[in-house]
């Protein structure tokens, strides 16, 4: 048997126990049972609508214009507390955003994930693809009572009165996330499939309009689920500073970010 030298061994465990960790986050909030789906058309669509969010550069590929997929971001398919869950949001849209500073429909807000964090295209609200990402996001929220906010819904924010340090950031960035987002913010790849772990910034990252460009959105979800598998174990400052650390790294513009806020109210984290 080759032995196989030290350092490529280091690498190697790393990168499985880096797997493993991914592999082990499970789902906390209530969802319905994979039985529940059902046969016929409405099935189909609510399968081929978690396929779509799981794997969503290779099956979207003229609407995603990076590697990512949904599910990067919103943990076990949509169903993790305080990282952006799907379970619950169809019975609370329309909804209004002041990021857009109007009611915006689920449809919207799905493909301000395409145009923003996947820095893509949007989907036309008729197409097939579109129903079938609202009948999966529908199913998840089977037993939300309509209107009813779910507890863990998006991600619960940090103390705003919170001074950021980079230079401090910089350091938590090398000690806690870059054995799997990579020393340069790279990702780490898993060959076709897109990233096992997504690049923090870089051209296939999220672009600057994202809301995970922000300082303050990303501390909190990087404090509520990060390091994968041990959220909630660093500090509200450490968040804050490798947060505040990977948001001002090199990433994508977005062209359309001076429209955002149009009724004022922009936040201080926001990029102009």
């Amino acid at each position: 048997m080759k032995k196989i030298p030290g350092a490529a061994l280091a690498t190697l465990m790393l990168l499985m126990a880096c797997h493993a960790t991914a592999q082990a986050q499970t789902p906390l909030l209530p969802t319905p049972a994979e039985a529940s789906i059902g046969g016929g058309p409405k099935g189909a669509a609510i399968r081929e609508g978690k396929l779509l969010l799981t794997e969503t550069h290779q099956r979207l590929p003229q609407n995603v214009g990076n590697r990512l997929t949904c599910t990067n971001c919103h943990l076990a398919g949509g169903t993790t507390p305080n990282a952006a869950p799907w379970a619950g949001i169809w019975g609370v849209f329309p909804e209004y955003r002041a990021r857009s500073g109007k009611l915006i429909s689920l449809q919207e807000r799905v493909n301000d994930c395409l145009e923003r964090s996947m820095n893509g295209k949007a989907l036309a609200y008729e197409s097939d693809e579109m129903n079938s990402i609202l009948a999966y996001m529908q199913w998840l929220s089977s037993d939300v009572p309509t209107g009813t906010s779910v507890k863990g819904r998006g991600i619960a924010p940090l103390a705003q009165q919170l001074k950021a340090d980079a230079g401090h950031g910089g350091k938590v960035y090398a000690a806690q996330c870059a054995s799997c987002h990579g020393a340069e913010g790279q990702g780490l790849k898993n060959g076709e499939a897109g990233y096992l772990f997504p690049p923090l910034w870089g051209k296939d990252s999220f672009n600057d309009g994202a809301g995970m460009a922000r300082t303050f959105t990303a501390a909190a979800y990087v404090k509520h689920n990060m390091p994968l598998g041990q959220g909630d174990t660093l500090s509200d400052q450490d968040a804050l500073d490798v947060a505040e650390f990977f948001t001002h790294q090199p990433r994508p513009v977005y062209s359309g970010k001076a429209k955002d806020w149009p009724k004022g109210g922009r936040p201080k984290d926001a990029h102009l």
